[in-house]
Protein backbone atom coordinates (compact mmCIF):
# COMPACT_ATOMS: atom_id res chain seq x y z
CA UNK A 1 0.00 0.00 0.00
CA UNK A 2 1.50 3.10 -1.19
CA UNK A 3 2.23 5.79 2.36
CA UNK A 4 -0.18 8.42 2.26
CA UNK A 5 1.66 11.93 1.85
CA UNK A 6 2.15 14.48 4.47
CA UNK A 7 -1.33 16.74 3.53
CA UNK A 8 -0.26 18.51 6.47
CA UNK A 9 -1.02 22.59 5.61
CA UNK A 10 2.08 25.41 6.51
CA UNK A 11 1.24 27.22 9.12
CA UNK A 12 0.41 30.66 8.05
CA UNK A 13 1.99 33.51 8.65
CA UNK A 14 1.35 37.46 9.31
CA UNK A 15 3.31 40.05 7.46
CA UNK A 16 3.28 43.59 8.43
CA UNK A 17 4.59 46.11 5.21
CA UNK A 18 5.72 48.83 6.28
CA UNK A 19 4.75 51.91 4.98
CA UNK A 20 8.03 53.56 4.10
CA UNK A 21 8.46 50.29 1.92
CA UNK A 22 6.21 51.61 -0.77
CA UNK A 23 8.49 52.24 -3.75
CA UNK A 24 9.81 48.81 -3.33
CA UNK A 25 6.14 47.37 -3.19
CA UNK A 26 6.38 45.82 -7.08
CA UNK A 27 9.56 43.81 -6.24
CA UNK A 28 8.63 43.01 -2.81
CA UNK A 29 5.11 41.47 -4.14
CA UNK A 30 6.12 38.33 -5.97
CA UNK A 31 8.00 37.52 -3.35
CA UNK A 32 5.22 37.63 -0.67
CA UNK A 33 3.25 35.91 -3.60
CA UNK A 34 5.89 32.70 -4.29
CA UNK A 35 6.22 32.22 -0.19
CA UNK A 36 5.77 28.56 1.00
CA UNK A 37 3.45 29.61 3.80
CA UNK A 38 0.45 31.11 3.30
CA UNK A 39 0.67 35.12 4.28
CA UNK A 40 -1.81 37.66 6.08
CA UNK A 41 -0.09 40.88 4.77
CA UNK A 42 -0.83 44.19 7.04
CA UNK A 43 -0.15 47.36 4.89
CA UNK A 44 1.48 50.11 7.16
CA UNK A 45 -0.45 53.92 6.83
CA UNK A 46 2.68 55.35 4.52
CA UNK A 47 2.35 58.53 2.80
CA UNK A 48 -1.54 58.36 3.49
CA UNK A 49 -1.31 58.21 7.53
CA UNK A 50 1.40 60.87 7.12
CA UNK A 51 -1.78 63.18 5.61
CA UNK A 52 -3.44 62.20 8.73
CA UNK A 53 -0.78 63.07 10.93
CA UNK A 54 -0.37 66.58 9.11
CA UNK A 55 -4.09 67.15 10.34
CA UNK A 56 -4.06 65.70 13.55
CA UNK A 57 -5.00 69.02 15.18
CA UNK A 58 -7.72 69.85 13.61
CA UNK A 59 -8.89 66.11 14.57
CA UNK A 60 -9.84 64.51 18.02
CA UNK A 61 -8.23 61.54 18.92
CA UNK A 62 -10.98 58.97 17.88
CA UNK A 63 -11.05 60.78 14.37
CA UNK A 64 -7.59 60.34 14.08
CA UNK A 65 -7.59 57.26 15.16
CA UNK A 66 -10.15 55.40 12.38
CA UNK A 67 -8.45 58.32 9.65
CA UNK A 68 -5.42 56.36 10.11
CA UNK A 69 -6.97 52.85 10.16
CA UNK A 70 -8.40 54.02 6.56
CA UNK A 71 -5.39 55.11 5.83
CA UNK A 72 -4.09 51.33 5.84
CA UNK A 73 -6.56 50.47 3.79
CA UNK A 74 -5.94 52.81 1.72
CA UNK A 75 -2.21 51.21 1.14
CA UNK A 76 -3.13 48.13 0.91
CA UNK A 77 -5.04 48.29 -2.31
CA UNK A 78 -1.76 49.99 -3.51
CA UNK A 79 -0.11 47.11 -2.51
CA UNK A 80 -2.64 44.44 -4.30
CA UNK A 81 -2.61 46.30 -7.05
CA UNK A 82 0.68 44.10 -7.41
CA UNK A 83 -1.49 41.23 -8.33
CA UNK A 84 -2.38 39.69 -4.94
CA UNK A 85 -6.30 39.41 -3.25
CA UNK A 86 -7.64 41.26 -0.62
CA UNK A 87 -9.34 39.95 2.58
CA UNK A 88 -11.17 42.31 5.35
CA UNK A 89 -11.61 39.50 7.74
CA UNK A 90 -9.02 38.84 11.02
CA UNK A 91 -9.10 34.43 10.19
CA UNK A 92 -5.57 32.46 9.56
CA UNK A 93 -4.16 32.76 5.81
CA UNK A 94 -4.87 29.63 4.02
CA UNK A 95 -3.87 31.76 1.09
CA UNK A 96 -2.13 34.67 0.68
CA UNK A 97 -3.75 38.12 0.66
CA UNK A 98 -3.46 41.64 1.56
CA UNK A 99 -5.34 42.62 4.73
CA UNK A 100 -8.39 45.50 5.08
CA UNK A 101 -8.49 46.29 8.29
CA UNK A 102 -10.50 49.30 8.79
CA UNK A 103 -13.74 47.09 9.30
CA UNK A 104 -12.78 44.71 11.31
CA UNK A 105 -10.87 47.27 13.84
CA UNK A 106 -14.13 48.99 13.34
CA UNK A 107 -16.25 45.67 14.67
CA UNK A 108 -13.98 44.70 17.58
CA UNK A 109 -12.02 48.35 18.24
CA UNK A 110 -9.18 46.66 20.31
CA UNK A 111 -6.67 49.12 21.03
CA UNK A 112 -6.13 52.34 22.30
CA UNK A 113 -6.80 55.38 20.45
CA UNK A 114 -3.55 57.32 20.49
CA UNK A 115 -0.49 57.78 18.08
CA UNK A 116 1.44 55.18 20.60
CA UNK A 117 -0.85 52.66 18.55
CA UNK A 118 0.53 52.57 14.72
CA UNK A 119 0.03 49.55 12.20
CA UNK A 120 2.67 47.90 14.14
CA UNK A 121 0.41 47.30 17.14
CA UNK A 122 -2.59 46.66 15.19
CA UNK A 123 -0.41 44.07 12.82
CA UNK A 124 0.74 42.33 16.35
CA UNK A 125 -3.26 42.25 17.67
CA UNK A 126 -3.56 40.15 13.78
CA UNK A 127 -1.08 38.06 14.56
CA UNK A 128 -2.21 37.49 18.37
CA UNK A 129 -5.83 37.08 17.17
CA UNK A 130 -5.11 34.69 14.00
CA UNK A 131 -2.55 32.94 16.23
CA UNK A 132 0.30 33.22 13.48
CA UNK A 133 3.64 34.21 14.04
CA UNK A 134 4.56 37.94 12.59
CA UNK A 135 7.27 38.91 10.30
CA UNK A 136 7.78 42.98 9.89
CA UNK A 137 9.35 44.73 7.46
CA UNK A 138 11.14 48.02 7.73
CA UNK A 139 13.61 49.85 6.10
CA UNK A 140 16.35 49.43 8.91
CA UNK A 141 17.62 46.22 9.70
CA UNK A 142 16.04 45.77 12.62
CA UNK A 143 15.13 47.33 15.96
CA UNK A 144 17.55 49.66 17.48
CA UNK A 145 17.93 50.21 20.61
CA UNK A 146 21.26 52.39 22.45
CA UNK A 147 22.43 53.18 18.60
CA UNK A 148 22.45 49.25 17.77
CA UNK A 149 20.45 46.82 16.15
CA UNK A 150 19.35 43.97 18.50
CA UNK A 151 19.56 40.50 17.30
CA UNK A 152 17.13 39.31 20.08
CA UNK A 153 15.02 41.46 22.50
CA UNK A 154 13.27 39.79 25.63
CA UNK A 155 11.63 43.08 27.71
CA UNK A 156 10.52 46.29 25.80
CA UNK A 157 13.48 48.88 25.31
CA UNK A 158 13.36 52.52 23.86
CA UNK A 159 13.25 52.63 20.00
CA UNK A 160 12.24 54.64 17.21
CA UNK A 161 11.69 51.80 15.03
CA UNK A 162 8.04 50.17 16.27
CA UNK A 163 5.56 52.62 17.99
CA UNK A 164 5.46 52.74 22.04
CA UNK A 165 2.99 50.05 22.33
CA UNK A 166 4.38 47.36 19.67
CA UNK A 167 6.93 45.59 22.18
CA UNK A 168 5.32 45.72 25.40
CA UNK A 169 2.23 43.88 23.01
CA UNK A 170 3.95 41.12 21.63
CA UNK A 171 5.78 40.39 24.77
CA UNK A 172 2.98 40.26 26.72
CA UNK A 173 0.89 38.13 24.24
CA UNK A 174 3.68 36.36 23.30
CA UNK A 175 3.66 36.66 19.84
CA UNK A 176 6.56 35.28 17.76
CA UNK A 177 7.88 38.20 16.10
CA UNK A 178 10.74 39.18 13.71
CA UNK A 179 11.75 42.22 12.28
CA UNK A 180 14.15 42.89 9.24
CA UNK A 181 14.59 44.68 6.08
CA UNK A 182 12.36 44.50 3.69
CA UNK A 183 14.17 46.81 1.07
CA UNK A 184 15.84 43.92 -0.05
CA UNK A 185 13.68 41.00 -1.65
CA UNK A 186 16.09 38.09 -1.80
CA UNK A 187 16.56 38.78 2.36
CA UNK A 188 13.03 38.08 2.47
CA UNK A 189 12.72 35.77 0.04
CA UNK A 190 15.62 33.84 2.19
CA UNK A 191 13.69 34.56 5.46
CA UNK A 192 10.75 32.77 4.31
CA UNK A 193 12.59 29.90 3.62
CA UNK A 194 14.07 29.74 6.86
CA UNK A 195 17.14 30.76 6.22
CA UNK A 196 18.92 33.07 8.68
CA UNK A 197 18.93 37.03 7.74
CA UNK A 198 19.80 39.82 9.95
CA UNK A 199 17.13 41.26 12.28
CA UNK A 200 15.62 41.51 15.27
CA UNK A 201 13.98 38.35 17.36
CA UNK A 202 11.11 39.86 20.16
CA UNK A 203 10.75 36.93 23.17
CA UNK A 204 11.28 34.00 21.04
CA UNK A 205 13.09 33.48 17.91
CA UNK A 206 11.88 31.51 15.29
Amino acid sequence: MQGRKNSKRPAGLVVKVGGSLASQIPAIVPVLRDSPRPLLIVPGGGVFADAVRSSASAADADAAHWMACAAMDQYGWTIAAEGLRINSRITAPKTTAVLLPYCALRRHDPLPHSWDVTSDTIAAWVAKTTGCDLLVLKSVDGIESDGKIASRIDRAVATGTVDPCFLPFVLEHRVRTFVMNGTDPHKIARWLEGKPVRGTGIGTTF
